[in-house]
């Protein structure tokens, strides 16, 4: 049985959450009324309903947004000093279609990072997005934005805060740190390719190690799965390297997919995960998913996760639950920590998405909010400079080295690809959609 859920990190969405709880489309529009339904749905379905107040005035809230807001503070903490519960939120229900139906979402289609003080750098750039067709390249560093130089909006209103702007002038230096590009880009919709390249390595010896890339784990990325492992399973493939290093999770349908090509062979009918909700919500909806054998399955005997901060839930839920059962090793950083994910409710063209259910593996392994570690000696930096998953990349150097000799090598020669399998990133501008802002500081 696959459940209709999704297991996601707070940057696309603020949250990830899904249908389970099932939609309330004759729930009143007016604003005590919404405010109402939230507040039920929050003592039903929350993780945390233990913690929440026993009497709660919601006239005291001035939207059904700032009752949650409220509502989320009732959450443990897991000693960090921030609370577990970044992930509730309420959004667009049209807008959260869009994007786990078809990958879309409206914005300049790249992702950036801080490395120092007024050193923002893009790290990637989705294939037919507005910021690809305006020049934006990994590795360049931002100069400006509408003439306003980054030391100056940071003082301000903050980086992020700047691409709710479009269009947008943006002034680039190259990875070269010398050539300037100067782009103006506006904001359209962009379709998200979630496996924009895979290969197939040949490491020596007749060994093949199978590589893939995955952005995101939404429903697009299902059928592609099965052409992937089909030359995987066809080439002799037994170690994969997967490279989730800015993957924020998504569906747990599709995680639970990828867990039975992964492991249907080696671990069939055995437990992949198991999903617990609050104790009220646990004598029904509590499940456990187990690894089907699909035709395409292959006989994985390890498995590199190709890691950094942004990695999570749904990323995290494949790399805990195959960890259960067969070699993981995780190289680049520790992963993000959220083995927690949401339901969805729809109600008045909103959906509320709860923070509901937690996650743990075939060993009831679980507890993980501080992030599943890098495996020692594997660490490895995520180049801007280098193509990802190229042959100069760090983390492919260290997956590469470790699937050698059994240890990540601080620098070693990389292997040769024999049948490059690299795919065509998705372009859909003919596309219109709501609003919808992209994850991981990418807008």
């Amino acid at each position: 049985m696959r459940r209709v859920l999704v297991f996601f990190v707070a940057t696309i969405l603020a949250g990830c959450g899904s249908s389970n709880g099932g939609a309330a489309g004759d729930v009143g529009c007016s604003n005590t009324e919404q405010k109402d339904f939230v507040l039920l749905a929050m003592q039903e379905w929350y993780l945390w309903n233990d913690l929440l107040p026993a009497s709660i005035n919601v006239n005291n809230y001035a939207s059904p947004e700032a009752l949650l807001a409220f509502l989320t503070t009732f959450s443990p903490d897991d000693g960090s000093g921030r609370p577990i519960d970044n992930f509730s939120f309420i959004g667009s229900a049209a807008a959260d279609q869009a994007f786990f139906g078809e990958g879309q979402f409206e914005g300049f289609g790249f992702s950036w990072r801080k490395l120092a003080a007024n050193d923002f750098r893009v790290t990637r750039v989705f294939g037919g997005s507005p910021a690809a067709l305006g020049g934006l390249e990994r590795g360049q560093r931002f100069v400006a934005l509408n003439g306003r130089t980054v030391a100056e909006i940071e003082a301000a209103e903050g980086f992020a805060a700047a691409f709710d702007t479009t269009p947008l002038e943006f002034t680039m230096l190259d990875k070269d740190g010398i050539t300037e590009v100067v782009a103006i880009i506006g904001k359209d919709i962009v379709t998200i390719n979630p496996i924009p390249q895979w290969d197939i390595i040949d490491a020596g010896g007749g060994r093949m190690v199978g590589y893939l890339e995955l952005s995101t784990f939404i429903s697009t990325a299902d059928p592609v799965f099965d052409t992937v492992f089909a030359e995987f399973r066809a080439n002799g493939v037994n170690d994969v390297i997967i490279d989730l290093r800015y993957n924020g999770g998504g569906l747990v349908s599709t995680a639970e997919l990828l867990g039975d090509f992964l492991g249907g062979d080696v671990a069939e009918n055995l437990t992949f995960s198991k999903t617990l909700f609050n104790d009220d919500r646990a004598a029904a909806n509590n499940d456990e998913e187990f690894f089907e054998r699909l035709g395409n399955s292959i006989s994985l005997s390890r498995l590199v996760i190709v890691a950094t901060q942004g990695t999570a839930s749904a990323s995290e839920l494949v790399t805990n639950s195959m960890a259960a059962h067969v070699e993981v090793v995780i190289v680049g950083d520790r992963t993000f920590g959220k083995p927690v994910g949401q339901v969805g409710f729809e109600f008045c063209e909103k959906i509320l998405r709860p923070t509901a259910f937690q996650t743990v593996n075939a060993d009831d392994f679980g507890d993980y909010f501080g992030g599943l570690p890098v495996t020692p000696g594997c660490s490895a930096a995520d180049d801007l400079n280098v193509p990802i998953g190229g042959p100069a990349d760090p983390n492919m150097v260290a997956a590469l080295g470790y699937l050698d000799t059994g240890a990540c090598p601080a620098s070693a020669p990389a292997l040769g690809r024999t049948k490059s399998r690299l795919q065509q990133e998705l372009s859909r501008p003919d596309r219109r959609g709501p609003a919808w802002r992209e994850f991981a500081g990418a807008y």
